[in-house]
């Protein structure tokens, strides 16, 4: 697979927060879910790559050429959908994307229409009477009206009930059912990725902490339970992280051989990429 989008050495630094010159790819091909903690990066590293944030250091490279450079034409290949919206509440739907339209070489009108349909939106809705779930749904239309080979996301199922976040997911897997497609998806509620994501990367304080795929991710770490009396000086430090009560103990793990050696009559499990998250950022305390 080859790199659609890289990022190197990506820095901004403000008061109470700092991007520290992280690196990253996406691959083509892919359904890349970025994720971590409310307040992690996440928002930070989308904007710097959109310019909607002035970076400090660091290089973004679209299709191998740097976004800055032929901006407008590298952007007509990427389509957004942002969390806080960009939207006039008192346009209709139809006013709104006269106003995003223009912005865009290939618009498709037809492609836009077919989407509204599918959506069951209407033109001459105000944009001020749509659900949060029907705003991203007219956000992914226009998104996806220019024919991008990059959708880009950012906490598109924040306050979005289960059924709406389950048409996303669809969604996007027929959005990938095109050749040559990418999508970049930040969330902080992993169970949305754990249908869709090819790869995940998480950030936390600014840092990235891995860059995985999701399957290697998951058959590599293992959900620990047992007795606490098997919990020593030689087998504690086989854990990321650990929780313990009077009745035993659970615990995340890369060293299940080691595990299963030293650790007789314990439960092993398949993790969530909540839990596996959680391991890395939350220490011992956080919750199974």
């Amino acid at each position: 697979m080859n790199p659609i989008l890289e990022v190197k050495g990506l820095a901004k630094e403000y008061p109470s927060f700092s991007l520290n010159h992280i690196d990253f790819s996406l691959q083509e091909g892919c359904i890349t879910g970025f994720i971590g903690a409310n307040g992690s990066g996440k928002t930070t590293t989308i904007k710097a790559i959109l310019g909607l944030t002035l970076k400090d250091a660091g290089s973004i490279t679209f299709l191998g050429r740097e976004l800055t450079e032929k901006e407008r034409e590298l952007k007509n290949r990427i389509g957004i959908v942002l969390d806080e919206g960009y939207f006039y509440d008192e346009m209709t739907i139809g006013e709104m994307k006269s106003v995003i339209a223009p912005a865009y070489s290939n618009w498709d009108e037809s492609a836009f229409r077919s989407y509204l349909d599918h959506f069951s939106l209407q033109r001459n809705q105000k944009i001020s009477t749509l659900s949060k779930g029907m705003r991203m749904k007219y956000a992914i239309s226009l998104a996806l009206s220019h024919h991008p080979d990059l959708l880009i996301m950012d906490e598109p199922t924040s306050g979005l009930d289960p059924l709406i976040r389950s048409e996303l997911a669809d969604i996007l897997l027929d959005f990938m059912g095109k050749k040559g497609k990418s999508v970049f998806f930040s969330t902080h509620i992993t169970s949305d990725l754990e249908k869709v994501a090819d790869v995940l990367i998480l950030i936390d304080k600014g840092n990235i902490v891995f860059q995985e795929e999701k399957d290697v991710l998951l058959d590599t770490h293992s959900l620990i339970k047992g007795d606490r009396k098997l919990l020593n000086e030689h087998t504690r430090p086989l854990f990321l992280s650990l929780r313990e009560t009077n009745y035993g103990f659970t615990g995340i793990t890369r060293e299940k051989a080691a595990i299963r050696e030293q650790m007789k009559d314990v439960l092993v499990e398949r993790p969530s990429i909540e839990q596996i998250m959680l391991a890395y950022i939350g220490g011992s305390h956080y919750a199974f």
